[in-house]
């Protein structure tokens, strides 16, 4: 077999990812299938960490947020994406995955605070670490709150979970013709929009020199063939 390229990984999952073919919510197969490909990687030896996003259940709400003061509304996100943290949780300890959560915001009831040392222990000794809340300030995507999460646990790569295999030069969908890069540099992602995060969480990782691969979550077995190396979705580098 081969060997991992990376030791410890932190995975960005999006909430809407979770929602399956459904409109709203968790899909249970979506989520079993999610934690089958981290299980795969945890049994490699790779220590994994995950943020997760919020818009899944955010999505049920929005229309009651449009006009809401913003920070409110972030606010209300952050709640969105521990509820999805703890689902993610209790899915892994389904599938023999010693899951912890840490929150950004105060909910000692239902996940522990976020402390780095505690989580870079709970890495070291094979356990998944689900941060949830994000940065836990308003104004900041969940996409930047992997970015720093990413490097306050040391992380080798942060790997973004999506919908689609990678980046593209066109919408895939619209245009057959477009073409997926294998490798970009931060500064074209950045000067060409091209969505593979948000432009503060780029600019963090360029500045940090941390690699972000871009995959589809719904591919079986991506997750292992980008741990190990293979082509397999799009990575960004500062070169």
């Amino acid at each position: 077999m081969t060997a991992p390229v990376y030791k410890r990984i932190l995975l960005k999952l999006s909430g809407e990812a979770l929602m399956g073919p459904d409109s709203y919510g968790i899909h249970k197969q979506t989520l079993d299938g999610m934690v089958a490909q981290v299980r795969e990687v945890v049994e490699l030896g790779v220590q994994v960490a995950v943020v997760i996003g919020g818009g899944n259940i955010f999505r049920g709400v929005s229309g009651a947020a449009s006009g809401m003061d913003r920070a409110t509304a972030d606010y209300m996100g952050m709640l969105a994406t521990v509820i999805n943290a703890m689902a993610l949780a209790d899915a892994m300890k389904r599938a023999g995955l010693d899951a912890r959560v840490q929150s950004a915001l105060d909910l000692e009831q239902v996940a522990e605070p976020y402390i780095r040392a505690k989580a870079l222990r709970y890495l070291e000794t094979g356990k998944v670490v689900i941060f949830g809340a994000g940065t836990g300030n308003p104004f900041f995507t969940t996409d930047t709150a992997a970015a720093l999460r990413g490097m306050e646990m040391g992380c080798d790569i942060v790997l973004k979970a999506t919908k689609v295999d990678g980046v593209y030069s066109d919408d895939p969908k619209k245009n057959p013709q477009a073409t997926r890069y294998r490798r970009l540099t931060f500064d074209r992602a950045i000067q060409d929009r091209l969505g593979v995060m948000d432009a503060t969480a780029l600019t963090l990782c360029r500045d940090q020199n941390m690699p972000i691969g871009v995959f589809s979550i719904f591919k079986q077995g991506a997750l292992r063939r980008v741990v190990l190396g293979e082509d397999e979705g799009t990575q960004v580098t500062v070169n």
